[in-house]
């Protein structure tokens, strides 16, 4: 259990600490950020637990929207590889998005030091496996367009990349960095909740604008509508019945959320693409920001590296893992009580990092 040595400024602070503190915050404001992030991830996974049944509710035709796929999508992911593709993905990013919450739970950080391990590599394990399984569905996601490959693309790389330097940091004892790019790893997961949001405002406003059209293939909307509604709505679309052209596409309005369910699916796919580029672009600055403004625990878990990587018997404890000092022109770390003794006494030390050291002077 964690208690702040700072008196309580009321009441509600006494209250809010006898919550808080179990699981292992001492500060209200990093509990606050935590509960609105995690609660974030927790919320919109849980609420999608439901797509476990994938042919009863995510591929029922009669389900549609926020309770299911988006119309239309169900046509690709009812097919080979599509459905194996978005059966990975679903069956393992939502546990891994169930289980990543509790990787961020101090107290388990702390005090159930195995729990945390086994839980992180299971949670890279489903995580990565749903990042394999959307790559499969990528060219039919919500239309499949350009914007939505490089975005699925993006996103994969990014997850990754940030997965292997936290691996690469944490086998280096460099627990500070192995924080930040976890932190980083999910910042830009969760993206795909931010994404939703903005989907739905712009399909809203696109609709309400009017003339924004896109094309779909005529097999897609008589999976929705049925062939009489689909030559009725689109008679483009009659030589594909009579068999004359398989592949046949027809434009569709956007026409979300008071159009045919085709327009509606129409609406969605436009802004998916964009709607993502710009979810991920908010998320990966707000994580560095996030990184940036919070430095105390950053500081604490270099000080915590550098003593195990001490121990370790590391060439360069506090800067074995890929920290600034190793691959760019950064100051070597100095321990804090060492660096505070120095110079608060107006003394000088040599600071070594690979190839090269460095005089620091004291303050006066």
């Amino acid at each position: 259990m964690v208690n702040s040595n700072q008196t309580p400024a009321n009441s509600f602070v006494v209250a809010m600490r006898k919550v808080y503190n179990p699981i292992g915050f001492s500060k209200g404001y990093n509990f606050v950020l935590w509960f609105l992030t995690i609660g974030y991830i927790m919320g919109f996974t849980l609420a999608r637990l439901q797509y476990f049944s994938f042919y009863g509710i995510f591929c029922n035709p009669r389900v549609h929207g926020a309770s299911g796929a988006s119309p239309g999508e169900c046509y690709f992911y009812l097919q080979n590889p599509f459905k194996i593709g978005m059966m990975l993905h679903l069956f393992c990013i939502l546990p891994a998005g169930v289980l990543v919450c509790f990787q961020f739970v101090p107290a388990i950080r702390h005090k159930v030091i195995l729990f945390h391990r086994i839980n992180g590599y299971l949670v890279i394990l489903l995580s990565l496996t749903a990042n394999a399984g959307v790559l499969v569905v990528a060219q039919h996601a919500f239309g499949g367009d350009m914007a939505t490959r490089i975005l699925t693309g993006v996103l994969v790389i990014s997850t990754t990349v940030a997965y292997v330097l936290a691996w690469i940091n944490i086998k280096r004892l460099q627990i500070d960095q192995h924080r930040a790019w976890m932190m980083r790893a999910w910042a830009y997961f969760s993206s795909i909740i931010t994404l939703r949001i903005i989907m739905f405002l712009a399909a809203l406003i696109i609709s309400s604008i009017g003339g924004f059209y896109t094309s779909r293939p005529c097999a897609q909307i008589a999976s929705i509508v049925g062939q009489d509604m689909t030559i009725n709505l689109y008679p483009g679309c009659l030589p594909f019945f009579q068999g004359k052209d398989n592949a046949l596409e027809v434009l569709v309005k956007a026409g979300f959320p008071n159009g045919n369910p085709v327009e509606i699916g129409a609406g969605l796919g436009i802004t998916f693409g964009s709607a993502g580029w710009l979810a991920f672009w908010i998320h990966a600055v707000a994580i560095e920001f996030y990184l940036r403004l919070t430095p105390a625990e950053g500081q604490r878990l270099r000080q915590v590296s550098y003593e195990r990587q001490l121990e370790r018997g590391f060439r360069h404890p506090g800067s074995a893992g890929l920290v600034a000092q190793r691959l760019g022109d950064a100051n070597a770390y100095v321990p804090p009580s060492r660096g505070t003794d120095a110079l608060s006494a107006g003394e000088g030390y040599m600071l070594s990092v690979p190839g090269k050291k460095r005089r620091v002077e004291g303050m006066h």
